[in-house]
């Protein structure tokens, strides 16, 4: 969930002193100002480097592999976040290192993955639906039936998510399962949908399906409803809606190794980001909504009639389901979307 649209870049830098490190942050590409670490340092004088991972799997593996060397902190979605978390690798979070956790909405202290923000704090957050355009459809989908199964005229011109989590959500969620559903006999029942649906599909597309409705070589997408913004900026017939039987709730949280010898950097780095004003950058060049409610507010005039999801409120998206980790079933997962994908 991730990709740069330049806007505009509203930075304040507050100093917190003059240590040195060897900090080393590991996020998505094009998911934080591209400068951030010359002007963490230059506010904190806290020095580190940041690398990037392209899928919560692979940082996954890296830190697992290395029993947590290497990184300080990491960017990982909610379920990656507590499964690190039980593999006893994440640090407890020290509030009161973090002052600027004052400006996240009340409601995200108490995620129910992590009650109090144990472990992780959150950066980013939405919810997955239907991207669609509205000029090319003859009526507006409003269920994940209409995605699995669409009308005649619509074959050939769908894409769905193939990452393991929210590909099987769809599915789920057709079927009135939990988007975090482990029954093996569910999992089956999951699994025939949407080798049905895949007849249908034009292709799977995590990465450029907003690029295939502008140019209208799809007409109807399963998309993270920052991402769908993407398409909706260039071309404003391009809508976003939640079907009528729900969705999750994604989480993209910062998270703390246990290992690091470098805490207090760490600690000021996530300070950091949950500045106003470098809050404000996400929201205005990522297109994501953040539980950073100062950041929220503070967004240019206008960017919630441009994107209508960007309004969504914390009361809205606590509706859906929090996408949590499965434990063991995350193998089950795997196999059965790489059942999915090879028929």
């Amino acid at each position: 969930m991730r990709k740069l649209v330049y806007l505009i870049m509203p930075f304040l830098f507050f100093a917190w002193g003059t240590a040195k490190s060897d900090l080393v942050v590991s996020n998505w590409d094009g998911y934080s100002p591209p400068d951030i670490m010359d002007t963490f340092a230059a506010s904190t004088g806290f020095e580190g480097e940041m690398s990037f991972h392209a899928t919560n799997e692979e940082i996954m593996g890296k830190v697992v592999a290395s029993k947590g060397a290497g990184y300080d902190v990491l960017f990982v979605s909610s379920p990656f976040a507590e499964a690190l978390n039980e593999l006893g690798l994440l640090a407890t979070i020290n509030h009161s290192k973090i002052p600027n956790m004052k400006n996240l909405d009340s409601w995200s202290m108490n995620l129910d993955f992590d009650l109090g923000n144990q472990f992780q704090v959150p950066y980013a957050w939405g919810t997955t639906g239907i991207c669609y355009r509205s000029d090319l459809v003859s009526e507006e989908p409003t269920s994940w039936n209409h995605l699995l199964n669409p009308p005649l005229d619509l074959h050939g011109k769908v894409t769905m998510l193939s990452t393991d989590r929210w590909l099987l959500s769809a599915g789920m969620l057709s079927l009135g399962f939990s988007v975090n559903e482990t029954d093996p006999a569910k999992l089956d029942m999951v699994k025939d949908v949407l080798i049905s649906a895949k007849q249908n599909l034009l292709s799977y597309d995590d990465t450029t399906f907003y690029s295939k409705l502008v140019s209208g070589e799809a007409v109807m997408a399963h998309a993270w409803d920052g991402w769908c913004n993407y398409a909706t900026w260039e071309n404003p017939d391009v809508k976003f809606v939640v079907p009528s039987e729900g969705s999750d709730l994604w989480v993209d949280t910062m998270v703390i190794l246990k290992g690091s010898k470098n805490m207090d950097a760490a600690h000021a780095f996530i300070n950091y980001i949950l500045d106003e004003n470098i809050g404000a950058w996400t929201i205005e060049n990522i297109l994501y909504k953040t539980p950073n409610k100062a950041a929220m507010e503070k967004t240019i005039p206008g960017l919630v009639d441009a994107f209508p999801n960007m309004g969504y409120s914390a009361q809205y998206l606590s509706s859906m389901e929090t996408l949590k980790d499965v434990g063991d079933a995350t193998k089950l997962y795997a196999t059965t979307v790489a059942d999915i994908l090879a028929d």
